[in-house]
């Protein structure tokens, strides 16, 4: 039996049980109300038959079956016995640089539009794609959200937290979401709102192969297998630097040696994202690692297609929805002179304004009043005279009474155009888009962007340090419109950020930038809260420019923070973050290798369509709105000879090796200005240490000597700690201590306990003055060195015999005493009978005690911030870091606890660069 949809698609159903339906019923299958996927309007589509979408799609499960007979209809879903029919697994291999990748589509997560599971190695990621049944409201931007989670038990661990379970996404996870959902975006098509959603989980992680460069090709793949239109299948790539030798997709061990992290993501013939960070590559390794990388995108992008061919899903393009294209037409009729003297706005408030007051101007033309094209009025006036001139040649008179009941008289009216209306959403849609060509338009033809820039200019530059006195550093840098706020702060080893990942959960961050961007930067009202994805992104970029010229923790032990706040944006805020951060490090007295300086570069790429020759014109510098209305956002930060730092974004199909080329040496030309500005910098860094940051002590003790500084629990750091008023005392399995302290006075009172504890006494050697601590039957306890004790026995104390101590000697009695012995577990032996009168006049001459702990293999120290001891050396102060163990003062002598932190160096090429 052949039903009839309300389409006018024609479907044989298949009923496995007839015994559901009378035979004297007439069946009829009709779309569900529910499944607004498949229209039943009367646009085209690509499938003239739903039978063959049907047997494609395997969905037949979202078609509901209605048996309709002479009495009510019944609307009961019939229920069939039958399996489910899921598509057939498909395992494929496909090269991942020197090595192969393993997809597998139809195993697992079958009820998504789009679901893969990728192995590289030992490391699998699970992603799927699905989309919302109903469309969302149209809007400027793809309906898009990414989700991206390392779960503990790939590398079989759980959570550090209290809950054990995964919970807020963590910062390096909000990047890899940023690294998936930069380059997808550009190519998923424009009009498509059913809301999209890509999930992504580690499952498996080995430790040797990285998930994130993994995570982003598997979601292209999942992309490209589902029914979501996209114009490209996107992949991505790592991309290293080993000596001369370009690696793709190195492994963590590779990595540890490598000069640059790319992450490069792009389809077989253009690129569409790159990032990452490099110890001040020059422009040419930089373009070829991205040639090397391209290779290898392209090479996967063309085995996905195969595999699409083969299990790909059918793309929703009937359900595509794009404003009425005579819209444009109207909106640049109604607001094209307008617009073309606002953009002349140079500021951008005012600018703001002006454009929000016209857009509201052909809303209520266009959506409310109704709007009549002025071509249509034209034709209008040209026809009804015509029609009244030969109304005129035919009119006879007729006199009363003989009217033909037969003659209809028509007397010709003035025709009346209907006014369009259209909807507000397609309004707005358009009336950016038509400003956007507007800007293009005046950058192309005119020459002069809206300021007033040439296409290479950088607006006026303004910088000044030390503006809050309390800060240990701070710089405020302004660009043109946009300014940041840059504020240091130095602590010690408790201050640095700790990393919870699939890694370690003991590792820990000494340098870290945090940037915020509050709604009044833009002159705006909004919601104050957690960091956006946006504000992570633009701190790790910035965080990973500046830390190539960080000193070492050997010569600089301090864990730094910077915090920069936009004051004031319109555009390369980020970058203004790494110039301010720049200066605010120079301001607080880091010694830092050389300048840092960051520029974003903008594109308009097809220059042609407003009367250019073609060629993508570059912008440098750019501004918010060139950023919104241009094609790229190419982000660049390094100094005059190399990059550090990097991220580019396209806005459409992709860019080529030459224009990324050309944008990256106007970039340089760029970054050469910028530096020489900062350097007009008034007030200028101080480029000393702050007199508020704290202290920092280095000394090397013997590394059996650390438990003598510790004590049983911790009790004798403790001890020097509330004694001396010392911040913390770190302590590693090396012999390095540091000293944290406020002020000078404190840290050499604890250096002096710390020297007297760890020094290594020598028998023979005489201690004057020593104060008697405490009283036993066999003998008496007598400090030598602050917090340095040893025995005299009661045999020792007199040339007489004595029953007991008290008969020659009380608690708190000052004796002088020589060391006699020292056993193997350390302890002292002492005489005091070796130093009286009648002692044997054979003795040898009388030692004095140093004390000084120069004698120890402590004898090497490191104060930063104050002047160095004479005779110390700054080759012989730190050790590579071992296992760590911090005291701090606690806030009151209730919670008298030692404060415990591991330190593990993270094993990344991006980490501060030591000083050589």
């Amino acid at each position: 039996m052949l039903a009839t949809s309300p389409g006018g698609l024609h479907i044989r159903p298949c009923y496995p049980h007839s015994s559901h339906f009378s035979l004297s019923a007439r069946c009829k299958l009709s779309l569900s109300s529910n499944c607004p996927r498949f229209s039943t309007s009367q646009k085209s589509s690509k499938f003239r038959s739903l039978s063959l979408l049907l047997s494609r799609r395997k969905y037949s499960e979202r078609f509901s079956v209605r048996a309709s007979a002479t009495g009510p209809e019944v609307s009961e879903p019939v229920l069939s016995d039958a399996l489910p029919s899921f598509p057939q697994p498909v395992s494929v291999k496909i090269p991942f640089g020197d090595r192969q990748i393993l997809v597998e589509t139809g195993h697992m997560g079958r009820q998504a539009s789009g679901a893969v599971t990728v192995t590289d190695g030992e490391t699998i990621i699970y992603t799927s794609v699905c989309l919302a049944d109903v469309p969302s409201e149209p809007s400027d931007f793809f309906p898009l959200n990414v989700n991206y989670q390392e779960r503990f038990s790939a590398a079989g661990r759980t959570s550090g937290g209290f809950f054990k379970r995964e919970g807020r996404t963590k910062d390096h996870e909000v990047l890899v979401c940023r690294l998936i959902d930069r380059p997808l975006r550009p190519t998923l098509i424009k009009g498509f709102y059913h809301e999209t959603q890509i999930l992504s989980w580690v499952l498996s992680y080995d430790g040797l192969h990285f998930p994130d460069a993994l995570a982003v090709t598997a979601a292209g793949i999942a992309v490209a297998l589902s029914e979501v239109p996209n114009s490209k299948v996107i992949a991505g790539v790592r991309v290293g630097l080993v000596g001369d030798k370009f690696i793709v997709n190195p492994t963590t061990q590779e990595m540890e040696d490598s000069q640059l992290d790319l992450l490069l993501a792009g389809s077989d013939d253009a690129i569409l994202m790159i990032e990452g960070y490099c110890d001040f590559l020059s422009e040419e390794k930089l373009i070829q690692a991205v040639q090397v990388g391209q290779d290898a995108v392209r090479e996967i992008s063309n085995e996905v297609k195969a595999l699409v061919e083969m299990c790909g899903k059918p793309k929703m393009l009937d359900t595509i929805k794009l404003p009425p294209p005579e819209l444009y037409k109207h909106v640049e009729e109604i607001a094209g002179e307008e617009l073309v003297k606002v953009l002349q706005i140079k500021n951008k408030i005012p600018r703001r304004k002006a454009l929000s007051s016209l857009e509201e101007k052909v809303l209520t033309i266009l959506s409310e009043k109704g709007y009549v094209s002025k071509d249509e009025t034209v034709g209008i006036v040209e026809t009804i005279p015509d029609l009244l001139e030969d109304e005129d040649e035919d009119e006879e008179v007729v006199v009363d009474g003989e009217v033909d009941e037969g003659d209809v008289h028509i007397k010709p009216k003035s025709r009346k155009s209907t006014p369009m209306l259209f909807s507000e959403v397609d309004v707005k849609l358009v009336f950016k888009e038509v400003t956007s060509k507007f800007l293009r338009r005046r950058i192309v033809e005119g020459g002069r962007r809206s300021d007033g820039r040439f296409a290479d200019g950088i607006r006026p530059i303004s910088s000044r340090c030390g503006l809050l006195p309390r800060a240990h550093g701070s710089a405020l840098f302004t660009r043109g419109e946009t300014q940041s706020l840059a504020v240091i702060t130095l602590g010690d080893k408790q201050m640095a950020q700790r990393i919870d990942n699939l890694e370690s959960d003991d590792e820990v961050k000494r340098f870290y930038l945090q940037y915020s961007f509050p709604p009044s930067s833009v002159g705006e009202v909004g919601r104050i809260g957690a960091p956006s994805r946006r504000e992570i992104g633009h701190g790790t970029l910035a965080e990973r420019a500046l830390e190539p010229v960080l000193p070492s923790d050997n010569d600089f032990p301090y864990t730094i923070r910077v915090e920069s706040t936009i004051t004031e944006s319109n555009g390369s805020s980020s970058m203004a973050s790494v110039c301010g951060g720049c200066l605010a490090l120079q301001d607080a007295g880091v010694p830092i290798k050389c300048s840092i300086a960051g520029v974003a570069m903008g594109m308009v790429l097809d220059t042609d369509e407003f009367g250019g020759d073609g060629t993508p014109l570059i912008l440098s510098d750019i501004t918010g709105s060139e950023d919104a209305s241009g094609d790229m956002d190419f982000k660049v930060a390094g100094n005059e000879d190399g990059i550090t730092a990097f991220q580019m974004d396209i806005k459409v199909g992709g860019i080529t090796l030459p224009v990324m080329k050309k944008a990256l040496q106007q970039a340089k030309d760029g970054r050469r200005h910028i530096l020489a500005e900062m350097l007009k910098c008034s007030p200028p860094p101080s480029n000393s240490l702050s007199k508020h940051a704290p202290l920092i002590h280095i000394m090397k003790v013997k590394p059996e000597k650390i438990n003598l500084i510790i004590g049983s629990g911790g009790k004798k750091v403790k001890s020097i700690i509330e004694e001396t008023g010392v911040e913390a005392i770190d302590t590693e399995d090396d012999g390095t201590v540091k000293i944290t302290a406020k002020d000078l006075s404190s840290l050499e009172k604890s250096k002096a306990i710390i020297s007297n504890l760890t020094m290594v006494p020598t028998v023979g050697d005489i201690y004057r003055n020593c104060e008697i601590k405490s009283i036993a039957p066999y003998g008496v306890f007598v400090e030598i060195a602050p917090g340095r004790e040893g025995l005299c026995h009661i045999s020792e104390l007199s040339s007489n015999w004595l029953a007991k101590a008290e008969d020659v000697v009380k608690v708190g009695d000052l004796v002088d005493v020589k060391l006699i012995e020292v056993n193997d577990k350390g302890q002292l032996r002492l005489s005091r009978k070796a130093l009286l009168p009648e002692a044997d006049a054979e003795n040898p001459p009388v030692k004095l005690p140093t004390g000084d702990p120069t004698k120890d293999a402590a004898a090497s120290d490191k104060l930063v911030g104050s002047p160095k001891p004479k005779g110390s050396s700054s080759e012989d102060t730190v050790l590579p870091h071992k296992k760590v163990k911090v005291f701090k003062r606690p806030a009151s002598p209730a919670k008298d606890r030692p404060y415990s932190n591991k330190d593990r160096t993270k094993k990344s090429s991006g980490k501060a660069v030591s000083s050589q």
